[in-house]
């Protein structure tokens, strides 16, 4: 059984879960998400709790039961608090813009790299160099963030690009000098 499928899902006063097989909606405060539920687990949905069991004891029903039930805890989780992923951006002259619907990062191309925000989501610039991505969606919001760090990754001998905020960057020794 899995370790992770094993503890429910607490709902808050704010969250209501309806489940219409196979589609489980959330709503909360910050929005709506659904879920396709799949056959192979079974969801028991009370007042303050959603409790998901395995349908039986197959590997891919096991598989699914830990699986379904972090994805319903992440949309509780979302639709309450919400989700960022903050990035920020090293190196000189590199600086990021957005709009309502475009995010234009100058990161050293000749070119300015203009990205769409998808719906749902709000990308925030501060300072030029720190990027904030919201949402109540963790899968677009970390989709958004990893494309947006897809751009111009950090390089290893000067650490110049688009990072996570605290992620350490392995840095590589230069060439030796001429002795």
């Amino acid at each position: 059984m899995s370790r992770i499928g094993k503890a429910p899902v607490p709902l808050p006063e704010k969250v209501k879960a309806t489940f219409a097989p196979p589609t489980l909606s959330v709503e909360g405060p910050k929005g709506a998400l659904t879920l396709r539920v799949p056959d192979l687990v079974v969801l028991d949905i009370g007042e303050t709790e959603i409790r998901v069991t395995a349908k039986s004891e197959q590997r891919k029903s096991r598989a699914m039961h830990g699986l379904t039930r972090s994805l319903i805890n992440n949309m509780v989780t979302g639709v309450t608090q919400g989700f960022t992923k903050t990035l920020e951006i090293q190196g000189v002259g590199y600086r990021a813009e957005a709009d309502k619907n475009n995010l234009t990062l100058n990161v050293g191309y000749s070119h300015p790299v203009v990205l769409p925000i998808p719906e749902g989501l709000t990308v925030e610039v501060e300072k030029n160099t720190v990027i904030h991505v919201r949402g109540i969606d963790k899968q677009s919001v970390g989709e958004m963030a990893a494309c947006i760090r897809r751009v111009r990754k950090p390089e290893p001998y000067r650490g110049k690009g688009i990072r996570y905020l605290g992620e350490q960057i392995r840095r590589k020794v230069g060439k030796a000098g001429a002795k």
